[in-house]
């Protein structure tokens, strides 16, 4: 029998705290073995009842949720979920809470009381077990509690790639990347190393709702030499561009007078995710129909593994994160399974891996 989880629930909400406390505690495996109301209580119950993982507001009286997250990262690390509101300072605040050591988030609007309850549910412990049994938070932790660099799913410089394969060069047309669960953190580790010369565009899909993507394009754009941003209709796919998918929509692609352009849309509905990954992938692969590389990182399910089945029929190359430095070691687990992945790779060495592919030194 696998070890109880025990959970610290944080919020100035008694609806929110009874809500998160009811959803979680439906699973055997999870224990709630404290609330707080504000960030003064929050830090006070961690030190009291050690919970395994912090379900933690953002806006609360005392002492709001950031400053409660930079102490309890500097005295206590451990995995911190957010709960954010869906607007764009709470997408904002979302985002600085990423940057300062919080794993992941859940917008608080999902808590209330909906159609898809089962669903909202179901989300919120799966994100809760995979957080706190991922194998790459002990070390993640430990280098928090030892610098101000709060870094992601960052392996030991001693880990080395996998290599399934070789790294073959060709004229790749551009950069497909899937992400969820861990992936905010994972792209401020990817993002600002790509070289300004880079010469094709990077497409990125990130679990996220609508605006968090918005600020996350932002932040990234402030970090990097290269252009990040929000995809827009009439967007090109160009060199040194990265264009992130909305959150809550798809982003495809279209050929418009020998230009790659993005196009958003809702379709198709019936997607289990919006954005897709593999919605994403298929249709990159339809419009350049040329070799491309494919990128799977962090995060639960299968998404993009279809669509990395065809980047590689069409003569691309797919890199798969590995297990050590994914929070959620699911959409590549599931690349990695079905024989896809050319290389499995720690997440710092993907930067390197891409460079090396389009050929900049």
């Amino acid at each position: 029998m696998k070890k109880e989880i025990k959970v610290l629930v944080v919020d100035d909400s008694a609806f929110m705290r009874k809500s998160l406390s009811m959803m979680l505690e439906s699973d055997p495996e999870i224990k709630v073995v404290g609330i707080a109301r504000d960030g003064r209580e929050a830090i006070e119950m961690v030190r009291k009842v050690r919970p395994d993982i912090v379900t933690l507001d953002i806006e609360m009286p005392v002492m709001d949720g950031l400053t409660a997250l930079k102490i309890i990262m500097k005295e206590m690390p451990l995995p911190v979920l957010m709960v954010s509101s869906l607007t764009t300072e709470g997408a904002q605040a979302t985002i600085d809470a990423l940057a300062l050591g919080a794993v992941d988030f859940i917008p608080k609007e999902l808590s209330y009381v909906s159609l898809d309850i089962v669903k909202i549910r179901e989300e919120l412990i799966n994100k809760v077990k995979s957080i706190v049994r991922s194998r790459a938070l002990t070390f993640r932790l430990r280098r928090i509690q030892n610098t101000t660099a709060h870094v992601l799913g960052e392996a030991s410089p001693k880990t080395p790639p996998k290599i399934v394969g070789k790294i073959e060069r060709r004229n790749y047309r551009a950069v497909v990347i899937g992400v969820s669960t861990g992936g905010p953190m994972a792209l401020l580790q990817i993002i600002p190393k790509i070289p300004q010369n880079f010469p094709v565009g990077i497409a990125i899909v990130q679990h996220m709702p609508p605006r968090f993507t918005q600020s996350m394009a932002a932040r990234l754009d402030s970090l990097s030499a290269v252009r990040v941003k929000e995809a827009e209709d009439g967007d090109v796919l160009s060199q040194a561009t990265v264009l992130i998918a909305p959150g809550g929509r798809h982003l495809v692609f279209e050929s418009v007078n020998g230009q790659v352009k993005a196009r958003v849309t809702d379709e198709p509905r019936d997607s289990l995710y919006h954005p897709s990954a593999d919605v994403m992938f298929h249709s990159a692969v339809d419009v350049y129909n040329q070799p491309l590389i494919g990128v799977i990182m962090t995060g639960m399910g299968k998404d993009g593994l279809e669509g990395l089945k065809r980047v590689k029929q069409r003569g691309g190359f797919v890199v798969a994160q590995d297990e050590d430095t994914c929070i959620v070691y699911g959409m590549p687990k599931a690349v990695v399974d079905e024989g896809v992945a050319d290389i499995i790779v720690p997440l710092q060495n993907i930067p390197k891996i891409l460079n090396q592919l389009v050929g900049v030194e």
